[in-house]
């Protein structure tokens, strides 16, 4: 088997520990791993196949001979270092927002629309969708193939860790402060929600709603698709869940829709007597958890579910490598 060089920029964040955790548990191909970060990162070291592995300099580095790249550190690095690496000859997979509006690099959930991949090396860069317009696509897609899917709302319940390891620390923080909420650093995560994620923009949405607008059209491949969305932030530390209704072209029963869900890729099918929660599936998995299936009472062409994902796992990590298996599967 052909073996991949490497490079991993962002390697000591949630994401990044991530990568490198499910890169060896899959058992990519790797021939030689480098993780790189800042320069406060440096003396740090990762683990991976048993080995410690000294992160580098990402300042320094030479992308050439490296044949991925998985970039995780923020809209800025990438948009500074992602094109170098690509123009190297390395296949970039960014996991931020930098490159996935841009009309020639493709955006990508393997389960949803694989066959885009073969754009990528228009500029040898793509894009990995925002972590809860990921699960949403795993969920809808085969509803969608069946019944072209008219209007989708939605409201998330994001977990803090969406927001970095930072947050997730704060969060901890809160909930130990005797003199919480009154003597405390903002944002107020603990024993709160808060309806704001990202800028709010011109149109009164913030910026991680307008994503799952914007995303969910282009991973869809349809301008027609209508999306409504709100995002709040909830004291998860991992797991982000969502509310969905959409309406679909044909009234579908439930046992059709139960059906098609039960056979799509990495979705697993909660009853209707059960149903997934953050704490239980949201962390540390690499399915998407969809349960509360039931028709909307108020129109017959509409159905409501409720999606689980790990955002830090299959919203961000395993989606990457996903993308990065299936074009060595594959003759993109």
């Amino acid at each position: 088997m052909k073996k991949y060089n490497v490079a991993l920029i962002g390697a000591t964040g949630m994401v990044g520990e991530s990568l490198i955790s499910i890169l060896q548990e899959r058992k990519f191909p790797v021939n030689k791993l480098y993780p790189l970060a800042s320069k406060r990162s440096l003396g740090k070291q990762v683990e991976f196949n048993s080995q410690s592995i000294e992160v580098i300099d990402l300042e320094e580095f030479n992308f050439n001979g490296i044949d991925f790249c998985f970039f995780s550190a923020g809209s800025k690095v990438s948009d500074q270092y992602a094109p170098i690496a690509a123009n190297a000859g390395a296949i970039v997979i960014d996991n931020t927002s930098r490159y996935r509006y841009e009309d020639d690099i493709p955006l990508i959930v393997p389960e949803v629309n694989s066959s885009f991949l073969k754009n990528y090396k228009n500029r040898n860069i793509i894009a990995n969708p925002n972590c809860s317009t990921i699960q949403l696509m795993v969920a809808l897609a085969p509803i969608h193939v069946y019944s072209p899917i008219k209007k989708i709302n939605i409201a998330t319940y994001q977990s803090v860790s969406g927001a970095g390891r930072s947050a997730v620390e704060l969060l901890n923080r809160q909930l130990t402060d005797v003199n919480y909420p009154e003597q405390n650093e903002s944002p107020l995560f603990a024993h709160n929600v808060i309806p704001q994620i990202g800028d709010i923009q011109d149109n009164g949405y913030t910026l991680e709603e307008m994503k799952l607008v914007w995303e969910t059209k282009k991973i869809l491949g349809s301008d027609d698709i209508k999306v409504n969305a709100t995002a709040v932030r909830v004291p998860v530390r991992v797991g982000h869940a969502e509310a969905v209704t959409i309406e679909t072209e044909t009234d579908m029963n439930l046992s059709l829709i139960k059906d098609l869900l039960s056979k799509a890729p990495s979705i697993q099918l909660f009853d209707d007597e059960s149903y997934p929660m953050s704490i239980l599936h949201g962390e540390g998995t690499d399915q998407v958890f969809v349960g509360r299936i039931r028709k909307d009472l108020s129109d017959k062409n509409s159905i409501n579910l409720w999606i689980v994902a790990d955002n830090i796992r299959k919203g961000a990590a395993l989606n990457s490598i996903q993308i990065a298996e299936t074009i060595i599967q594959s003759d993109y």
